[in-house]
């Protein structure tokens, strides 16, 4: 693996149209029927949460997170991680994971939700949901529900329905 420098910062609204083409690349037009992708049209992500990874001017990769409650609890809904084909298995997503859920757990929420691959995802601590203890707002397969508790006594709360 080749390791490469890569800069983190905050994405701002000149990052937007570079990311939104990371997506199109990276997840095709079948990302609008999924039901992560449903949930977060719903709302905004968290400014302080949303990170960029760049290498030499290139946008490398970027991650979202979301506010979201799960019943009553205060989550975040983390997504889309996206690396560019350029730039993948050389560091940049591990870095910008890092950043997101650092700077999560400075705030209020209870935990990060995902729908992902728990082999890439349980080195950053997230775990399988058990089963029915919650539910998404449309089809999701239960061994790819992810959660990261970054509160244990407010994420034990953490069970019901997503909703944005």
């Amino acid at each position: 693996m080749c390791r490469l420098d890569f800069t983190l910062e905050r994405e701002l609204p000149l990052h937007v149209s570079a990311i939104e083409q990371l997506h199109r690349d990276a997840f095709g037009p079948g990302r609008f029927a999924r039901t992560a992708f449903r949930v977060r049209e719903k709302v905004d992500p968290v400014p302080s949460l949303s990170y960029v990874a760049t290498s030499h001017g290139y946008l490398a990769g970027s991650v979202r997170l979301s506010p979201i409650k799960i019943g009553s609890c205060q989550a975040l809904l983390l997504g889309p991680l996206a690396v560019h084909p350029d730039f993948k298995n050389k560091g940049a997503g591990k870095l910008l994971m890092e950043r997101a859920v650092k700077e999560a757990k400075t705030l209020d929420y209870c935990a990060i939700l995902l729908v992902g691959d728990f082999d890439y995802y349980a080195k950053f601590g997230f775990q399988v949901v058990p089963m029915g203890q919650i539910t998404m707002p449309g089809p999701v397969d239960p061994q790819r529900l992810l959660i990261l508790p970054l509160d244990e006594d407010k994420a034990s709360a953490c069970k019901g329905h997503v909703t944005a």
